[in-house]
């Protein structure tokens, strides 16, 4: 069954990325580094999905997320359509992981190393070329 997703790319003021480390017993990905966000539900947009999905995984409300880009690809030959926002992080709120078995903040030079699925590094490429 295809699956469209909403993830959020918060950045700090060091230009570094929010990265979530999936569960070892995750059923998507499990021990890849990633993306917050998830699966868009049948009443939602894709807005109203990455706020759901970022107060769900790190207590945190977005104030606007932009949308930076669609993404199409295929996970398990089915096709999906991710919906990637972007927005600075507000240092004064505290994050509480809520799903994976860590997060980190990290440069875009620093990603190489890390167990990253394809289409996310696209994302990640994509980002480093505009930021």
């Amino acid at each position: 069954m295809a699956r469209n997703v909403s993830i959020i790319i918060l950045y700090n003021q060091d230009k570094k990325i929010l990265l979530q480390h999936r569960a070892e017993d995750a059923k998507r990905l499990p021990g890849y580094w990633g993306f917050f966000g998830g699966g868009i539900e049948a009443s939602e947009t894709p807005e109203q999905a990455v706020k759901r999905e970022t107060l769900e995984e790190l207590n945190y409300s977005l104030k606007n997320p932009k949308l930076l880009m669609k993404q199409n690809f295929s996970w398990q030959n089915e096709n999906n359509e991710k919906y990637v926002f972007i927005e600075e992080y507000d240092p004064s709120k505290k994050l509480t992981l809520g799903e994976g078995q860590n997060f980190g903040w990290f440069h875009l030079s620093e990603i190489d190393s890390l167990k990253i699925v394809d289409h996310d590094m696209e994302v990640l490429k994509f980002i480093k070329d505009k930021y």
